[in-house]
């Protein structure tokens, strides 16, 4: 068993692009309010290194508001076909803007001007809205870069619990939880 919860979530990623359907970068990001009310979302991973596990989004969703009032997340990654789940427990903190201005820049420029158009999980009239909001940005853009709106950015969920799920027979599935213990992380097995 590999003892870094790192190269063991790339390992799995690295073959879980290779056989899952879809995107098997999703994720669910579980967020809640500072009155512990929950709420759940998938959204993509788009990074991840020995300090988290980076994603994108508006700061202004609902996502955002929450991480910002409650900055503690969980994530969960589901494979089907390999019959494997990864849960992941920790702190959220903004990415540098830096970082966030280079992921921003090589989205396509569609992304890039939805970005600016919607009011992310704001209620609006109807889809004409959206559609006229889209229109004006890209007129306002014409002929030159997007930038990255103030309201957008990353996120990194630093983890503090690893878990690794893997499915066998008759339900003895193997559980690893890896807990970070100063600079490195203690091991254990769990009954499944």
């Amino acid at each position: 068993m590999n003892d870094d919860p790192f190269e063991r979530f790339g390992a799995w990623l690295s073959e879980a692009l290779e056989t899952e359907p879809g995107e098997p970068n999703a994720m669910t990001l579980a967020t809640a309010t500072t009155e512990g009310v929950v709420s759940a979302r998938m959204v993509l991973l788009r990074g991840f290194e020995r300090g988290g596990f980076d994603f994108f989004t508006n700061y202004e969703s609902r996502k955002g508001r929450e991480l910002s009032e409650n900055p503690r997340a969980a994530l969960v990654f589901h494979w089907a076909i390999l019959k494997r789940q990864v849960c992941i427990n920790g702190s959220v903190e903004r990415l540098d803007p830096a970082g966030s201005d280079a992921y921003f820049a090589a989205r396509p420029r569609g992304h890039q001007i939805a970005a600016w158009a919607s009011e992310q999980s704001r209620a609006i009239e109807d889809r004409r809205v959206l559609e006229e909001r889209v229109a004006r940005f890209e007129r306002e853009f014409e002929g030159r870069e997007v930038p990255r709106p103030p309201h957008w950015g990353g996120f990194r969920v630093t983890p503090e619990t690893i878990e690794f799920w893997e499915g066998r027979p008759d339900r003895l599935h193997d559980r690893l939880r890896f807990t970070r213990e100063g600079d490195g992380w203690s091991i254990e097995r769990l009954a499944p």
